[in-house]
């Protein structure tokens, strides 16, 4: 099995990085967090296992989602940075187990989890079939898999697709979510061994924001993270001009308050 870790990733991602990443990077949506729930196939009380956990967004949202209100036994939260694992631990409560590992080394039991959960990590994956393989593992009879992405939506508004074309230009080849390189995994072996068709759902909404939150924002991709900081300089500098250029759907004017459109996307993979 492989169990490396992109060398973007773990340097984009790695010490010192997390608390920026946890302040900056948006929750998911309640419908998002709804469909989850309604897509289960076993009972409550859950255990979850979450791969690439980060900083815990991912894992205090599901927390604290109405639709998993004492519904939760347990959650597993597998994170390789030392980093971002700290501020994970730091940021949940007792429920949660902050582990090291990988997409292919777990830790977990087998046929523990009630549903494997990938949210904004799985396009970091090396190894799709000896991942798929250790997800079918860990998964109870009748569990679930699901992968979960945010991102900002270009076609939404004309200074999201000027503020991505500035940013992706720094992705030097590595296999970022918007590639759709990650599809690979339903044509793998063992995707097709152990679960049935995948199912994909998409929802679309903005968040309210400020022009330093953008800029914030774009320094917690991974690839710019880890830009000389002559060159961060250079990236604040390019979205400032582009918010200071671009029309932009107010909130409140005043405050300096707009839309930032998004999207998540939501794989379903029920193990056979």
């Amino acid at each position: 099995m492989s169990n490396t870790v992109h060398s973007v990733a773990a340097n984009g991602f790695g010490a010192g990085k997390g608390e920026l990443y946890d302040k900056a990077r948006p929750s998911y949506p309640a419908e998002a967090l709804a469909a989850i729930r309604d897509n289960l196939r076993t009972s409550a009380p859950y255990n979850i296992l979450e791969l690439g956990a980060g900083t815990g967004i991912f894992t205090r949202a599901l927390l604290a989602s109405p639709s998993f209100k004492d519904a939760i036994s347990a959650v597993h939260a597998v994170e390789p940075s030392d980093g971002f694992r700290a501020v994970l631990a730091e940021t949940t409560p007792p429920v949660v187990v902050a582990r090291a590992g990988t997409f292919a080394d777990t830790g977990a039991p087998d046929a523990w989890a009630d549903a494997v959960i990938v949210a904004q990590a799985w396009h970091w994956c090396p190894d799709h079939d000896a991942a798929v393989t250790e997800i079918a593992r860990t998964l109870k009879p009748g569990g679930v898999a699901f992968f979960i992405w945010n991102l900002e939506d270009r076609d939404a508004a004309s200074w999201v697709a000027r503020l991505r074309d500035t940013i992706e230009v720094h992705e030097k080849g590595t296999p970022q979510y918007r590639l759709g390189l990650w599809r690979a995994t339903f044509g793998t072996k063992s995707y097709v061994n152990f679960f049935e068709k995948e199912e994909e759902l998409v929802w679309s909404y903005a968040l309210p924001t400020t022009a330093e939150a953008v800029v914030t924002r774009a320094h917690t991709k991974s690839y710019i993270a880890m830009l000389p900081e002559d060159e961060k300089t250079k990236v604040s500098e390019n979205v400032r001009k582009i918010l200071a250029d671009e029309p932009k759907t107010w909130i409140n004017e005043a405050e300096g308050v707009f839309e930032y459109p998004y999207k998540t996307t939501l794989i379903v993979m029920r193990k056979k």
